[in-house]
């Protein structure tokens, strides 16, 4: 190796199953949060949804327990179950709903995206 060789970190990893996410989307999860991306855990109760929303973030949500419907802004809409990830491009509006129980992975990256914080941006700036 050529340079100074850099820090190394340590393999960092999760059980995402053993991970208790009771009370469903009143108790997400952050599994991990750092400038590059925040990962985070989401149960989803029997008839629960993530109701219409968007992030300024690029989202990908991967099942891991379950099953939930997927709805994008332009009507589509995708049952999705374990091992689906689903990409979202930053501000697209969607609704992930579960008529089960459902376990899920919200991936943002990067976090925060500039935007997120708007009202605390403009107070900054201010």
């Amino acid at each position: 190796m050529v340079g100074k060789p850099g820090r190394v970190r340590a393999v960092q990893s999760w059980n995402l199953s053993e991970i208790e996410v009771s009370g469903g989307t009143r108790s997400p999860v952050v599994v991990f949060s750092r400038d590059e991306a925040r990962a985070v855990l989401i149960g989803l109760d029997p008839g629960q949804e993530l109701g219409d929303h968007q992030v300024k973030e690029t989202a990908f949500l991967v099942v891991l327990d379950g099953s939930v419907e997927v709805g994008g802004d332009d009507g589509s809409n995708v049952v999705a179950g374990p091992g689906t990830l689903v990409a979202f491009e930053p501000n697209e509006r969607r609704r992930v709903a579960s008529a089960g129980n459902s376990r899920i992975l919200l991936v943002l990256a990067p976090w925060p995206a500039v935007g997120h914080y708007a009202v605390e941006e403009r107070d900054l700036a201010g």
